[in-house]
């Protein structure tokens, strides 16, 4: 895919994150300019102090003292709105970010677990998504503040020095340069930490299902060396995400005091050689400077956390961008006719194909058995009856209707499945029977007696976990 169609593919996902969540971001952006204002008159207090001692500040302290009042005040209004409406903000949009990525999940069809990688989608929901959170939402606000802050505090500058502050924007280049290149390179360490942890998550999952093949077969140590080098991947990884962190932080902080140095030895300079610049100006530059180093040090991080967030989503996009139950049309929900297999081919790979012109014809109300030895395909033909995937050749019919042209919601109220290892979902007994659907009372209990679970229900209760 291009980078284009990834784009379209992330849009939604990070629209999750805002939707009906503006008024919160808001709530924080109005606490972050309260902050960054009472950041910048204390910076301007600073100036008039220092230029009161040398007799040159029009303001005496009494002023300076109730304006420094109203500064402080202006944090405490930022503490409040912060307090109020960051964390809503942040639970709210991860939220709904989880609950929408779950929704596709289950829009998706049969093959997504026939085919595909579970552990992706439970590394997504768990080890990603505080990826996101941490260094994409959680930084957000601060990062917005920050930048509030670095264009007051250069406004400031300008009106004091346009000179200095010309000299600031050209010692500025290198961090920005810095923050570019290494802000690329977090991300791609980000993604292979997420690549690793995808992979240590399927090897749990296969080990702690089939734990008791592994105690049969005494397969502990064989299954332990599957285990450290799966481990090792992620510790190794997970090595290079904090070394290329490390790099990002002191090469910001290397540049920013270059940055610093360089105009406050620049400032000194003029002020020496009389260019107007007095020690309040010399200093108040340098207290400007922390607001405009900030950003320096804080975009790299942010962006790089940025990009490590939409590298994961393009990631979770793209997978579930793949098999998604396509829309069909409705099917009556009873079999008249029955079920006709003709001349039907399917490979899971291209060139090596599993079946090879199967016919079949299966009567309503019929039964039947499809025998064949390990690998023939009978599993492959009945999850191709139940839409397992669409890219067969040939034609499956339910009553005379092709498979494709179905819908699967259609599909499912007309057959299902059981398969040889029952799924018990950790929920009540009655749930698992109902699959979480309601149902008369006496067809419920029908099903109790059929199945022979009176017993059971009559010793531990029908709501028993």
């Amino acid at each position: 895919m291009n980078k284009k169609e990834i784009k379209a593919l992330r849009r939604p996902f990070l629209k999750e994150l805002f939707r009906e969540n503006r008024f919160n971001l808001a709530m924080t952006v109005v606490a972050a300019l309260f902050g960054a204002a009472a950041e910048l008159v204390i910076s301007w207090l600073i100036k008039e102090v220092a230029d009161l001692i040398s007799g040159e500040c029009p303001y005496g302290f009494g002023t300076l003292l109730l304006i420094a009042g109203g500064a402080f005040a202006l944090y405490g209004l930022g503490w409040i709105l912060d307090r109020a409406f960051l964390s809503e903000f942040r639970a709210k949009a991860m939220k709904q970010y989880r609950e929408y990525v779950f929704d596709r999940l289950l829009g998706k069809g049969i093959q997504a677990f026939s085919g595909e990688n579970s552990a992706l989608y439970i590394s997504a929901l768990s080890n990603d998504v505080n990826t996101i959170e941490a260094d994409f939402i959680g930084k957000l606000q601060g990062t917005i503040q920050v930048g509030i802050t670095f264009v007051g505090a250069l406004g400031l500058m300008l009106w004091y020095s346009p000179l200095l502050t010309l000299v600031a924007i050209g010692f500025s280049l290198l961090p920005i340069i810095v923050s570019v290149v290494l802000g690329n390179k977090a991300a791609r360490a980000e993604k292979n930490v997420s690549d690793q942890k995808e992979r240590y998550t399927g090897m749990l999952k296969d080990a702690l299902t089939g734990f008791s093949v592994i105690k049969s077969f005494k397969a502990e140590k064989s299954i332990a060396a599957l285990h450290d080098h799966s481990n090792t991947g992620v510790a190794d990884a997970s090595k290079k995400r904090t070394q290329v962190n490390v790099l990002v932080s002191y090469s910001s902080g290397i540049s920013g005091g270059v940055l610093q140095f360089g105009v406050f030895f620049v400032a000194a300079a003029l002020a020496l050689s009389g260019k107007g610049i007095t020690a309040g100006t010399a200093i108040v530059f340098v207290q400007l400077l922390n607001y405009v180093l900030a950003p320096i040090q804080t975009f790299p991080a942010f962006f790089a956390g940025m990009m490590s967030a939409y590298s994961l989503i393009d990631k979770l996009a793209l997978a579930l961008s793949k098999n998604v139950s396509d829309e069909g049309g409705p099917v009556a929900p009873q079999l008249t006719g029955g079920i006709s297999v003709r001349d039907l081919t399917f490979a899971y790979e291209e060139g090596k194909p599993v079946l090879r012109g199967v016919d079949m014809a299966l009567s309503a109300g019929g039964c039947y058995a499809l025998v064949g030895g390990s690998g023939s395909g009978k599993s492959t033909i009945l999850n191709l009856l139940m839409a397992s995937s669409k890219n067969y050749q040939g034609e499956i019919l339910y009553d005379g209707k092709e498979l494709r042209t179905i819908s699967a919601g259609s599909l499912y109220d007309l057959v299902s499945i059981i398969q040889q290892n029952v799924f018990v979902f950790n929920s009540t007994i009655r749930d698992n029977i109902t699959m979480f659907s309601e149902f008369p009372e006496e067809e419920v209990g029908r099903a109790v007696r059929l199945s022979g679970l009176q017993k059971l229900i009559d010793e531990k209760g029908a709501d028993y976990l």
